[in-house]
């Protein structure tokens, strides 16, 4: 029999956080329950004051019901994105907003830039096809808070399935 080692409190928090994330992946994320979503949308915030700040943004864009609804619609909205950033109360300047889509970049500087929208549409349209992951990233500063959050679409078989889904 080997000796059993102790674990330290750093070792517990970093082994229960990664089943935590993996959790929220594969449940919160809809890859498991989301019946009728076509893809699972994964939103990365940097920048930020803290960590818990930057999943709050996070969150709240993953969990907007225009920025999915945008997503399901191949629509590379990067205002619905925004808003939702905005929308979770914390303090940021928009001048350090930045917003890609996957590989492409829709605002910097707190300005929207030029982007190929069919590409940006497309990019979407693949993930959709394939059941696969959206990637929104943001940044909103300097600051050392990383954060993700994950979600599904808001397709009409998902709305239609959980519309008549009863307990």
């Amino acid at each position: 029999m080997g000796r059993r080692r102790k674990i330290d409190g750093r070792e517990r928090r970093e082994g229960t956080s990664g089943v935590w994330k993996e959790m929220e992946k594969n449940w919160g994320g809809g890859r498991r329950w989301g019946r009728g979503r076509e893809w699972v949308g994964k939103v990365i915030v940097i920048g930020a004051s803290s960590e818990a700040e930057a999943a709050k943004i996070a969150r709240s864009v993953a969990s907007s019901s225009l920025t999915k609804a945008a997503v399901y619609g191949r629509d590379p909205n990067w205002g619905r994105i925004a808003c939702a950033a905005g929308y979770a109360g914390i303090h940021f300047h928009a001048d350090d907003l930045r917003i890609s889509l996957g590989d492409i970049l829709l605002m910097n500087g707190g300005q929207p830039l030029p982007f190929d929208r069919l590409a940006a549409s497309n990019y979407l349209k693949r993930a959709g096809e394939s059941h696969g992951t959206v990637e929104i990233c943001i940044s909103v500063g300097n600051g050392p808070g990383k954060g993700q959050a994950w979600g599904c679409d808001l397709s009409y078989d998902y709305v239609k399935i959980n519309a008549e889904y009863t307990t």
